[in-house]
C-alpha cells in the first residue's frame, strides 16, 4: 500500500496552521464536488482525497499521528531492501504503534502481504493492526462540508430550504437569526460508515450576503434614514422600513444631521430564542433640497438675513 501525503493533496505546507488548512480544503473541495463534476470519476475521487487529508490534518492528534508515520515512512524507504527496491522492510519499526490499540502481530510490517486492509487512512486510524479480523470492524463514515448562501432577509425569516450535497436533495429548516459562518450539522448525512459503521455528518456553513440597507452587528441593525432639511429642523412624522415591516416614527424639531435613533426589539431575531429580538439604530441624515426655486432662494437668504452668524 502507498504512502499518502496528505499534505499534498491539499497542496500546503507541513507547517501550514490549522487555518490554512481549512481554507485549502475549502477551495479544493468547491472545485472538485460531485455537484460541480457529475459523473466525473476522477473529480468523485479527488474529492475523496480531499476529505480524507482534511479529516487528518485538521484533528491535531491524528495529524501528531499522521506526522510521525511519515518520518518512519522515510527511514524505512531509505534502508536497504526498503519499498524502492520491492523487498519487504527492515527490522527496527515497530509499525503496530501505528494502528488503532496497538496490533496483534507485535512488530509487524503493516504493509505486510494477505492482510486485508481498506485503505491508508483505515491502516492508521481504522484498527488496522488487529489483521483481518481488525479490518473488518465497524469505522464511522467521514464529514462532509457544504456552504449555504443567504440573503439578510432570508436569514432573518429562516425557514424551509433545500440544497444539494452528493447528488441529493436535503431539506432542512433555518431557523431564525442565523450568522454569517455559523454551522450546523446534519447527522448521518455525510459519508458511508464502513463495516456497518455509523454515516458522518454534513457540516453546513452559513454565508449571509451583505445588504445594502442594513449593517449587521450581532442582533442588531443599523439603517441610515434620509430626512428632509424641512422635517428636521420642523419636526414631523416619517415612514421608514424595517425587516419586519414598515414603522412610523417621529422627528424632534431641530433634529441634527447624524442623529441616531433606537427602535427597540426591531433588530436581528436572536437565535433559537422565539420571541427575543436585538434592537434597530436609525442614523438619520439630512436630504438637501436641490434645484431650488427663485421664490425658495429668495426665502433661503431672508432666513439667512435672520442668522447672520450660523
Amino acid at each position: 500500500m502507498d504512502y499518502k501525503d496528505y499534505y499534498n493533496v491539499l497542496g500546503v505546507e507541513k507547517s501550514a496552521t490549522k487555518e490554512q488548512i481549512k481554507k485549502a480544503y475549502r477551495k479544493l473541495a468547491r472545485l472538485h464536488h460531485p455537484d460541480v463534476n457529475p459523473d466525473n470519476k476522477v473529480a468523485e475521487q479527488k474529492f475523496k482525497e480531499v476529505n480524507e487529508a482534511h479529516e487528518v490534518l485538521i484533528d491535531p492528534e491524528k495529524r501528531k499521528k499522521y506526522d510521525q508515520f511519515g518520518a518512519d515512512w522515510q527511514r524505512y524507504q531509505q534502508q536497504p531492501g526498503g519499498a524502492e527496491r520491492g523487498g519487504r522492510p527492515g527490522a527496527g519499526f515497530d509499525w503496530s504503534q501505528y494502528t488503532q490499540g496497538g496490533g496483534s502481530q507485535g512488530q509487524g510490517n503493516p504493509f505486510g502481504e494477505g492482510e486485508d486492509f481498506s485503505d491508508f487512512f483505515g491502516s492508521m486510524f481504522g484498527n488496522m493492526g488487529g489483521g483481518r479480523a481488525g479490518s473488518r470492524r465497524p469505522a464511522a463514515g467521514a464529514d462532509y462540508q457544504a456552504e449555504l448562501e443567504l440573503s439578510l432577509e432570508e436569514a432573518y425569516h429562516g425557514g424551509p430550504r433545500t440544497i444539494a450535497v452528493n447528488g441529493k436533495n436535503l431539506r432542512l429548516t433555518i431557523a431564525p437569526g442565523v450568522a454569517d459562518g455559523q454551522s450546523i450539522r446534519l447527522r448521518d448525512q455525510g459519508g458511508p460508515g464502513r463495516n456497518g459503521g455509523p454515516s458522518g455528518s454534513l457540516l453546513i456553513t452559513f454565508r449571509i450576503r451583505p445588504d445594502a440597507r442594513y449593517a449587521r452587528t450581532g442582533d442588531d441593525l443599523t439603517h441610515d434614514v434620509p430626512v428632509s432639511v424641512y422635517k428636521a429642523l420642523l419636526g414631523g412624522e416619517q415612514t421608514v422600513e424595517t425587516l419586519s415591516g414598515p414603522v412610523k416614527i417621529n422627528i424632534k424639531p431641530e433634529t441634527q444631521n447624524g442623529t441616531r435613533l433606537r427602535l427597540r426589539g426591531k433588530g436581528f431575531p436572536v437565535y433559537k430564542k422565539p420571541g427575543e429580538f436585538g434592537d434597530l439604530y436609525l442614523r438619520l441624515s439630512l436630504a438637501l433640497p436641490q434645484h431650488l426655486t427663485p421664490q425658495e432662494n429668495e426665502l433661503i437668504r431672508q432666513l439667512a438675513a435672520l442668522r447672520p452668524d450660523a
